[in-house]
């Protein structure tokens, strides 16, 4: 069974957010618990798992997620990984479509090498900011929006970007203020720098304190840094170490993610799951 690490939302090797992709034969997944069990041994932020699904259905491929503590229910970096790889292989065209927690989702590969995903925008929803987040963020926020169930993170706006880059948190403080996590963002600091948001990402509570590059965030991203400035088509940075490019083009209902992708690792399995 092939296994590959795929540096997602980045052109060069060991930048941007790197995802396991399991490419499985037809049939029904294994148990979660196997799944589980890879994704915690590889301890990645995510590891994806699909399988082909019959012609002639709403979708072509199924595609699950697991980080290293849970499976989760969106995944922007390791879905683009998977696209990559089916597509870099030759296993399918440009476009494939992937049966999810999410519902359908699409994607399609272009020929400089970028990858689109469409995926459903996160509805926003302005919340109080929750006891002891300013404190576990080490920085107090100027808004704070709710997105909704499938992502299930809190967007946390600040000053500058200067205040997102020096962000120290406090993971386990950070752990009771949301389901899933908290996005902190603030404008760019030159606009002629090429991107127009800076943005974090810490999920302690599903085993990731913080994500290198999170597609599924842009998802909520992109529908606030729009109404701001009000474009469609905007391109942010996550500031991690590690560090990487999304651009995001809301269409209503459905953000579109478009970023690179590169192997970097190509193996095999050695034990079944």
């Amino acid at each position: 069974m092939k296994i590959r690490i795929v540096d997602a939302f980045t052109s060069r090797p060991f930048t941007g957010n790197p995802a396991g992709v399991v490419i499985l034969d037809s049939g029904p997944f294994p148990g979660a618990d196997r799944l589980q069990l890879l994704a915690s041994e590889l301890n990645l932020s995510e590891t994806a798992y699909a399988h082909p699904l019959p012609p002639g259905g709403d979708a072509d491929w199924a595609l699950r997620w697991f980080t290293p503590a849970t499976e989760v229910d969106l995944c922007g970096h390791a879905t683009l990984a998977t696209a990559h790889v089916l597509h870099t292989t030759g296993v399918t065209g440009a476009t494939v479509r992937f049966a999810s927690r999410s519902g359908i989702l699409r994607t399609t590969a272009h020929e400089d090498g970028s990858l689109t995903l469409d995926f459903p925008t996160a509805p926003l929803t302005p919340v109080a900011a929750p006891a002891g987040l300013a404190e576990a963020l080490g920085a107090s926020p100027l808004s704070v929006h709710d997105t909704g169930e499938q992502v299930g993170d809190l967007l946390v706006e600040l000053a500058d970007e200067a205040a997102v880059r020096a962000l120290r948190p406090d993971f386990r403080a950070l752990t009771d203020c949301s389901r899933r996590g908290v996005i902190a963002t603030a404008a760019a600091e030159d606009p002629a720098s090429g991107y127009d948001f800076v943005s974090r990402g810490f999920f302690p509570a599903v085993g990731i304190d913080e994500d290198p590059v999170t597609g599924s965030a842009h998802t909520a991203l992109a529908p606030f840094w729009s109404a701001r400035w009000g474009r469609d088509d905007l391109t942010g940075l996550q500031a991690s170490a590690r560090s990487g490019l999304v651009r995001t083009s809301l269409r209503g209902g459905r953000t579109l993610l478009t970023g690179s992708a590169v192997t970097v690792l190509d193996g095999e399995l050695l034990t079944g799951l």
